[in-house]
């Protein structure tokens, strides 16, 4: 005979529920299934006991596992397969012949070896926790300053509750914390002017890593930004900080120039030249020597490396984002064209290149894609690459300029990358025009 304390040794029921109880014919192999099923039920309704209401179970195949049960759910025999809804007032009447106190509850615990309800306890607690944090967020929001740069709203809360940040708060070990300091560094943020990421990470966080790439105060001060919609979610990090009045280093990045030169700088026509973000808010351009003077811009050094070694007497004229433009230099760029610079600008053949391109079209209406239609994407393809990488075709953005473009990526599912057209590029910078 299976017995238990008054008060359930092993924390299983509680109540006295399975003190003296004949627990051995009802936890047999074949009556399993039956327990395992209002386990689940009371995980899920957190009714540990589960004396009254009803419950719906499922039929195993096997006769034996049905049979075993049969006393305890009636007379009428279960099909295989049957869904059948049972009055636990009566399933508890039957138990009761094996123990007095016994509840359908505590057969369940004891044949799953544990507490019930603990799922819906656990919902219960993360409920209080999200409401928390909810209701602190909001407090610390209305602590602001009115010029804030941003403010996190209700709305916003439902944004973030949406793409899981809410759930990342939560597995922080200091939510709340995370939540105050977050609200610190949108107190910083400047409602003009800019501000250097380290020094505000500092300022914030006491840490001037605070807010580098990866850390949570970083994704949710950026997820924050996203939900109130001063950025988007799929924002290169750099640009997103900078919409937020944030330079990630005022030293670093920027624009590589190579023979085109800010008005009054005097520098070697081949001399790369970098343009770090502190120069380019003031950076003004000359007027170009003629009409129809065209200056190239690239994603990648290695073409800005290629067109070092042409010969000394071209003129070459190329800027270098370096990767992926921010609007600050796309802004730069643009006060090139209003000088009255042609631009023609192109990219890798990747997600990333596309939009690298589409956003100078933007910033730059007067600009030109250079060699990024369809034939020079099919033409960029290696013909036998080591280990091939696909193309994230998810997030390929149309290429209005070329819809054809957009379409023979999708169906080739690889990406291109500028170097393949290395020698068709410098004699385009050669000639001095795309």
């Amino acid at each position: 005979m299976s017995t238990a304390g008054p008060d359930c040794p092993q924390q299983w029921c509680t109540g006295g529920a399975c003190d003296g109880a004949r627990l051995d014919s009802l936890l047999t192999e074949e009556a399993r299934w039956l327990w395992e099923q209002l386990a689940a039920r009371a995980d899920r309704s957190g009714e540990p006991s589960m004396t009254g209401g009803t419950a719906v179970i499922t039929a195993p195949a096997a006769s034996t596992q049905r049979a075993a049960v049969l006393g305890l759910l009636g007379s009428r025999p279960l099909a295989p397969g049957e869904r059948r809804r049972i009055r636990l007032e009566e399933l508890t009447l039957r138990l009761r012949q094996h123990g007095e106190r016994l509840t359908p509850g505590a057969v369940a615990a004891h044949a799953a070896g544990r507490a019930l309800g603990s799922t819906a306890a656990e919902r219960a607690r993360q409920i209080a926790r999200t409401t928390g944090l909810r209701k602190l967020r909001a407090r610390l929001a209305g602590a602001l300053p009115k010029n804030a740069r941003l403010r996190p709203s209700e709305e916003a809360w439902q944004e973030l509750h949406r793409t899981g940040r809410v759930a990342r708060v939560l597995q922080h070990p200091q939510p709340e914390q995370l939540l105050k300091t977050a609200a610190e560094v949108l107190r910083l943020l400047p409602p003009q002017g800019r501000v250097d990421r380290r020094l505000l990470a500092f300022k914030a966080a006491g840490d001037p890593h605070g807010l580098d790439a990866g850390t949570d105060l970083a994704g949710l001060v950026l997820a924050e930004a996203a939900a109130a919609g001063l950025t988007t979610s799929g924002m290169p990090p750099r640009t997103a900080w900078g919409a937020l009045g944030v330079d990630l280093d005022r030293l670093g990045g920027g624009l590589l120039s190579l023979g085109v030169h800010p008005d009054g700088w005097l520098v070697p026509a081949r001399f790369p030249l970098p343009l770090p973000p502190a120069t380019l808010a003031d950076v003004s351009w000359p007027a170009p020597p003629h009409e129809g003077s065209w200056v190239f811009v690239t994603e990648n050094p290695s073409v800005t490396t290629a067109a070092l070694e042409l010969d000394p007497a071209v003129p070459v004229r190329l800027l270098c984002t370096v990767g992926t433009p921010s609007a600050m230099e796309l802004d730069t760029v643009a006060r090139l064209a209003d000088s009255g610079w042609n631009i023609a600008v192109r990219a890798d053949f990747d997600a990333s290149g596309i939009q690298h391109v589409r956003a100078a079209l933007r910033a730059v209406p007067r600009a030109r894609p250079w060699r990024m239609n369809a034939d020079d994407y099919v033409r960029s393809l290696h013909p036998t690459p080591f280990q091939p990488t696909a193309l994230d075709t998810e997030r390929l953005p149309e290429t209005g300029w070329d819809p054809a473009l957009h379409t023979a990526m999708r169906a080739q599912g690889r990406p291109a990358y500028e170097e393949a057209l290395l020698d068709d590029l410098l004699n385009d910078i050669r000639r001095g025009h795309p």
